[in-house]
């Protein structure tokens, strides 16, 4: 019979103070009496020396915690166990646990599917969840947690709750075509609501591009000539020793990129090869590579130590004078004025390059996150668009209600109750085995 109690290490591997041991499924309960010798009162921490149900030998003293269903995060009846972090006794645990009769160690992500499975958690909410696994930043974490409480799930009840009476409205056109209940004037404020909620769907969709460069983070380019002090900048802004630096031009052949946190905002920085004409042909695929992070780079920043090399820089950068410790030629066109070596000018161009991002960024985190989102949206915005397009609704009550409905199904997928089995195994491999 395949066992279905699961249990799994919930805290990273290593050494730690306290490590988390999690079981769920109908055995968890006996789990507990074999490793306690009773149950404990639900949702209270209680001390007590866990032991081998093989031979009663003590493995160690920690906390546990019962979770009867439905009350859990599964929906089963799940029990957590918080021992000390050491691998000996985390391994030892784990196996005393896995070896007793009905359980067996979780998969990848298994706890949230059964969640899922359950209906404690919607698909939205899972996406959400792993996003905050993956958060680095602040602005990232509000993103992620809005999701995860239901913020896409929220909007599409409401819009489904908006187009449900202008369905029922051209149904009933439909139902009772002679009885004259549904005037002219109802239908047009039908139509009206959906106008409505189509608008809605269309700014969410226009603000889809804000969500994925929350996630990705701003993509800001350090161009320039050869030995401008590109690298040099990457390492002062990154605060640490990312690339190499050196007087040779072409020292760098391949792009570098370093995430930095600005403020609580994911920004991406990448130091370019230095862009000049050369016979070297890995320099010169370095030179190609460099112009294709120019071009698809949310901001370039120009590093130009003369006005020679200010002439290249590209239209929309940043022209940034550098070395302006050691040079007298003063750039009158340049935002700013740095020098790397000395963090002259840096503060100022961290804060204008902060700025920049959240100009981008700022504002209430997204609804249409994720790709799924932004398909669901764009297939709910092309049905209502195909049923206004019918401009006599009276006459065409039936093309009308069809695109409505399809419009409807649509959203009713932002909870992932529809779908494939595929789908959902990538969602949930991308979990740890605790989650």
């Amino acid at each position: 019979m395949t066992a279905l109690t699961i249990a799994a290490v919930a805290t990273p591997p290593g050494i730690s103070g306290v490590a988390v041991i999690r079981i769920s499924g109908p055995e968890a309960a006996e789990v507990l009496r074999r490793l306690m010798g009773r149950l404990p009162p639900p949702r209270a921490a209680t001390l007590t020396t866990l032991r081998d149900p093989a031979n009663g030998s003590p493995l160690d003293q920690g906390l546990v915690l019962w979770f009867p269903a439905p009350a859990s995060f599964t929906g089963e009846d799940c029990a957590e166990l918080q021992i000390h972090g050491g691998r000996a006794v985390v391994a030892a645990v784990l196996g005393a646990v896995v070896a007793l009769e009905g359980v067996r160690p979780a998969e990848p992500g298994e706890f949230t599917r059964r969640a899922f499975e359950n209906g404690k958690l919607d698909l939205a909410a899972i996406e959400g969840l792993g996003d905050l696994l993956h958060a680095e930043t602040e602005a990232q974490r509000r993103q992620a947690y809005a999701l995860y409480q239901g913020r896409l799930t929220d909007e599409t009840d409401r819009l489904a709750q908006q187009l449900l009476p202008v369905l029922a409205l051209v149904e009933a056109t439909i139902d009772f075509p002679d009885e004259g209940d549904v005037t002219d004037a109802a239908l047009l404020q039908a139509r009206s609501h959906a106008l409505a909620v189509r608008d809605r769907i269309a700014g969410l969709l226009a603000d889809a591009g804000r969500a994925e460069r929350m996630r990705d983070g701003v993509v800001v380019a350090i161009a320039g000539p050869p030995n401008a002090g590109k690298s040099t900048l990457l390492n002062a802004m990154a605060r640490r020793d990312v690339a190499i630096v050196s007087p040779i031009a072409g020292t760098t052949r391949d792009a570098l990129e370093v995430q930095l946190d600005l403020g609580g905002l994911p920004v991406v920085l990448v130091d370019t090869a230095g862009i000049r004409d050369t016979q070297d042909p890995v320099e010169a695929e370095g030179v190609r590579r460099a112009r294709r992070r120019v071009s698809e780079a949310d901001l370039v920043l120009w590093l130009a130590p003369t006005i020679e090399s200010a002439a290249e820089r590209p239209e929309g950068s940043w022209l940034v004078q550098s070395q302006a410790d050691r040079l007298v030629e003063h750039l009158s066109e340049a935002r700013h004025r740095i020098s790397a070596a000395t963090g002259s000018g840096l503060a100022a161009l961290l804060a204008d390059v902060q700025a920049f991002a959240s100009s981008l960024l700022g504002g209430e985190p997204a609804v249409v996150v994720h790709e799924r989102h932004r398909r669901i949206m764009a297939e709910a915005l092309a049905s209502i668009e195909a049923a206004l397009g019918h401009t006599d609704w009276s006459a065409c009550a039936e093309l009308v209600a069809e695109d409505l409905r399809a419009a409807l199904a649509a959203l009713g997928r932002s909870r992932g109750r529809v779908g494939t089995e595929a789908m959902l195994d990538q969602l949930f491999s991308a979990f740890c085995i605790g989650k």
